[in-house]
């Protein structure tokens, strides 16, 4: 339930680079949530991938420290978020990647990836990949992972996670989670915490890590907080 642990000889760069693609016209709060979820995980580099000028200076005037890019192409990234709030992209990069909203039916284009894929769906979002499962919350994500050759996570009243060989269930979150936006902070975060794969991190055990984490902070916001929203959660992953 941690995240990676610095030496001494650490930089920006040694801790890993997150790329989040995320937010729209009709999401532009999305983008914010999922790039502070990803400033609270291993990443000691948040780049904000966009061309739309406004959510760039509503990010910038948010978040100073995170860079913003139009493209991937030579730059240095260890992994990727694409999806929260609508944003997508034409082409996927082989990197670790993250897929959440609507951009989680890209998982069914994917071929051949050397890097992992991790899907991020709720219930509702299984439409997205065109398929219906049926069976338990634990079936329905070991076949889908099965099916796609990713690591899903199942979000919801105690959210799944497997990769079709192992199957974790997060018995930490509660109700104080089911508010809009919590999803994309957990994205962001998912998406950070796997730029530890660059130093051997095991990308299942990492997911399994990022959403621990993400359910002790809602555990913590609880106590201080009557109605827990994603801005809280957002700022008790600082203390978490």
């Amino acid at each position: 339930m941690s995240r990676r642990k610095l030496s001494p000889a650490d930089n920006k760069y040694s801790r890993g680079v997150v790329a989040v693609c995320a937010g729209s016209k009709k999401y532009p709060g999305a983008a914010i949530l999922a790039v502070g979820g990803a400033r609270s995980g291993n990443a000691g580099y948040v780049k904000y991938l966009s061309s739309n000028a406004a959510l760039i200076s509503q990010i910038i005037s948010k978040f100073p420290d995170v860079v913003p890019i139009t493209s991937l192409t030579k730059e240095r990234v260890d992994s990727l978020l694409v999806g929260p709030g609508a944003s997508t992209l034409a082409s996927i990069p082989d990197l670790p990647l993250v897929l959440d909203g609507a951009a989680i039916a890209k998982v069914k284009t994917l071929k051949k990836r050397n890097s992992v894929t991790v899907i991020t769906p709720h219930e509702g979002e299984l439409k997205h990949l065109g398929v219906k499962f049926n069976g338990s919350r634990e079936e329905i994500a070991k076949a889908i992972a099965a099916k796609f050759g990713a690591i899903v996570v199942l979000k919801g009243n105690g959210t799944v996670v497997s990769d079709s060989n192992r199957t974790v269930i997060d018995r930490i979150g509660g109700p104080e989670l089911s508010s809009a936006g919590t999803g994309d902070v957990l994205a962001g975060l998912i998406a950070s915490f796997l730029t530890a794969i660059k130093d051997g991190g095991h990308a299942f055990d990492l997911v399994c890590d990022a959403i621990s984490l993400h359910s002790k902070a809602g555990r913590q916001a609880a106590k201080k907080f009557t109605s827990v929203t994603a801005l809280e959660l957002l700022e008790e992953l600082r203390h978490v």
